[in-house]
C-alpha cells in the first residue's frame, strides 16, 4: 500500500493551513513523490540484506539468494540452508542470524505481518521482535509498506537535520527532541517525514 503521492499532498496541504513556514517551503520545494514498498516478509528480509551496504551490493546479495532459495526467498527454504550456503550469497554470520530470526517468527506464526496491531507503538514492538530490526527499520516498514499516516522516524539523521533547518534551531535535535518537534505535525507526521527527506535532498541554503 505505502504512502502515495496523493496522500502526501493532501496531508501536507492540511498541515500548511496551520503552519506558514511549512506552507512556504512546500511552495519553494514542491511536493515529494510517494514511497511504496510491498508489505510482508520479503520487505523485511530485504531490509536485513541491505543493512550497512550499498544499494548495488544489496541487490547483488538478493539476486544470489533468490537463485539459491527461489523467488522472494521463501522462509521455509531459507531455514534449510546452512551457514556456508548463505555466506556464499554474501550474508554475514550476523545477518544470517537476523534472517533466520525473521523466517522462524514467520513460520511459527509468532509474527503475522498481515495482522499487525493497529496501534503504531504496538506494531513497532511486534516488528522489533525480529533480531536486526530496530525501531527505525520498523517505522520505515510501517510508513512505506503499510502507509500508516502518523509514523515519525525521529531517529533518522536526515529528518533531524531537516527539522533543525525548518524550525530554525541552532543545533541538530537528538531523537527525543525530534520526536517532540514532530508533535506539531500530528496526525500527518508520515507526510511531514517524507517532506523532510524531500527538502533535505535539495538545496537548504534558502531556508
Amino acid at each position: 500500500m505505502g504512502i502515495s503521492s496523493e496522500i502526501i499532498k493532501s496531508s501536507l496541504d492540511e498541515l500548511a493551513l496551520h503552519d506558514k513556514v511549512l506552507a512556504n517551503l512546500i511552495q519553494q520545494f514542491g511536493y515529494p513523490e510517494g514511497r511504496i514498498r510491498p508489505t510482508g516478509y520479503q520487505s523485511l528480509l530485504r531490509t536485513i540484506v541491505g543493512q550497512q551496504v550499498s544499494v548495488a551490493a544489496a541487490a547483488s546479495v538478493w539476486n544470489k539468494l533468490e537463485n539459491l532459495l527461489g523467488e522472494n526467498c521463501p522462509a521455509e527454504n531459507l531455514i534449510t540452508k546452512d551457514f556456508e550456503e548463505l555466506r556464499a550469497c554474501g550474508l554475514s554470520r550476523q545477518k544470517q542470524g537476523y534472517a533466520r530470526s525473521l523466517a522462524e517468527l514467520i513460520l511459527t506464526g509468532a509474527l503475522d505481518l498481515d495482522n499487525l496491531s493497529p496501534d503504531d507503538e504496538q506494531a513497532i514492538s511486534q516488528l522489533t521482535s525480529v533480531k536486526g530490526i530496530g525501531r527505525w527499520s520498523a517505522e520505515i516498514y510501517l510508513l512505506f509498506a503499510e502507509g500508516r499516516p502518523n509514523i515519525w522516524p525521529a531517529g533518522d539523521l536526515a529528518i533531524q537535520e531537516a527539522v533543525k533547518r525548518i524550525k530554525g534551531l541552532d543545533e541538530r535535535p537528538n531523537e527525543k527532541e525530534t520526536r517532540l518537534h514532530g508533535d506539531d505535525w500530528h496526525p500527518h507526521r508520515g507526510a511531514a517525514a517524507t517532506f523532510c527527506w524531500h527538502v533535505y535532498n535539495k538545496n537548504f541554503e534558502a531556508i
